[in-house]
């Protein structure tokens, strides 16, 4: 029932597009910029393209990350993240993280879901070529970022219990708590910018988990 609350909220947000036509990929956007399309029919099985385009910077009034539906080229509907677009046979819906996105996927009316493609030019496509291209070299990168973040989980644990343990009632019961994991400056602050790289590479391949990529958010 919550989900499909959230779903009606999402589209009753959704506003029409002006109908502008979608501008191409440039390599200076490949940081700030993400751009998925869906090669789809329309009631009448005439082939249709949609297309999801996502800039960082670009928010509404309240600081929501815009996204911005196209329908063959052209700007069809402007919605904020979480956004869901009614389309023939079911729903684009878009979610975000602090790094990218965590979800750009069409939901079929019976519940079937398939991932949109990313343009080619974009960061999320050439992520996806070189997992196509080197498939061990990508291998190591995703477990390289799992490793990463579950260290940084870790240290946010750490950061969490032990102010709790020390809370008067409750460190009366255990007794001293004094961190496991004690660092300088400069190595806490490498690894916030190495947890970050390590989010970036998930959210390229659309890949979240709360528990592990929130040590990054």
């Amino acid at each position: 029932m919550l989900r499909q609350w959230r779903r009606r909220r999402a589209i009753e947000r959704i506003e029409h597009g002006d109908g502008r036509v979608l501008s191409p990929f440039r390599w200076w956007q490949l940081l700030g910029r993400s751009l998925f399309h869906l090669e789809h029919h329309d009631s009448e099985a005439r082939p249709v393209r949609y297309s999801v385009d996502v800039r960082q910077w670009k928010t509404d009034e309240n600081g929501y990350l815009k996204v911005f539906l196209y329908r063959d080229g052209r700007q069809h509907a402007v919605s904020r993240v979480p956004a869901v677009f009614p389309v023939e046979g079911g729903s684009i819906e878009v979610a975000a993280s602090n790094f990218g996105l965590k979800r750009c996927h069409f939901v079929a009316e019976d519940g079937a879901e398939k991932q949109l493609q990313p343009d080619g030019r974009s960061a999320e496509g050439r992520r996806a070529k070189l997992d196509e291209r080197r498939p061990r070299l990508s291998r190591a990168m995703g477990v390289i970022s799992v490793v990463v973040l579950l260290v940084g989980v870790a240290l946010l644990l750490q950061e969490i219990a032990v102010p709790v343990l020390r809370i008067p009632p409750i460190a009366e019961r255990i007794g001293p708590i004094e961190p496991l994991f004690t660092m300088p400056l400069w190595v806490t602050i490498g690894i916030a910018v190495v947890t970050a790289v390590a989010s970036t590479e998930r959210a390229l391949r659309m890949r979240y988990r709360w528990w592990l990529d929130a040590a990054g958010n």
